[in-house]
C-alpha cells in the first residue's frame, strides 16, 4: 500500500516503513505526526482524492532533525568588481512512515 501526501509545498509518494526527508516540521524527535492532506491512496484499489481523500491519514515518527549540505550562491558582474558569495543550508526533518489508514 502506498500514498501520496503533501507537506512543505511538495508531494511525496510514501510506503509503510519508508524513511523520507521533508521540510522542517515543528515536532520533537520521537513524536508521531499525522498527515491529513492525502492526495492518493494506492494498493489493491486506487483511490484518488478531489483534492484530498476523505478520512485518509498517514502517520509517521520523527527520527531526527538536521541541515542539508551547504550550497553556495555566487553573484558577479563582469568588469565591475562586483562579487557576492552567500551560503545556505536547508533544514529538514527525517520521518519514518509507520502507517497508512484509508
Amino acid at each position: 500500500m502506498y500514498a501520496v501526501i503533501e507537506t512543505g509545498g511538495k508531494q511525496l509518494r510514501v510506503t509503510e516503513g519508508q524513511e523520507v526527508y521533508v521540510e522542517k516540521l515543528e515536532a520533537n524527535e520521537g513524536d508521531t505526526v499525522t498527515f491529513d492532506n492525502v492526495l492518493l491512496v494506492g494498493g489493491e484499489k486506487l483511490t484518488v482524492g478531489n483534492p484530498t481523500v476523505a478520512n485518509a491519514k498517514v502517520e509517521a515518527k520523527v527520527v531526527k532533525h538536521g541541515k542539508q549540505r551547504k550550497i553556495l550562491v555566487f553573484k558577479y558582474k563582469p568588469k565591475k568588481n562586483y562579487r557576492r558569495k552567500q551560503g545556505h543550508r536547508q533544514p529538514y526533518t527525517k520521518l519514518e512512515i509507520t502507517g497508512i489508514k484509508q
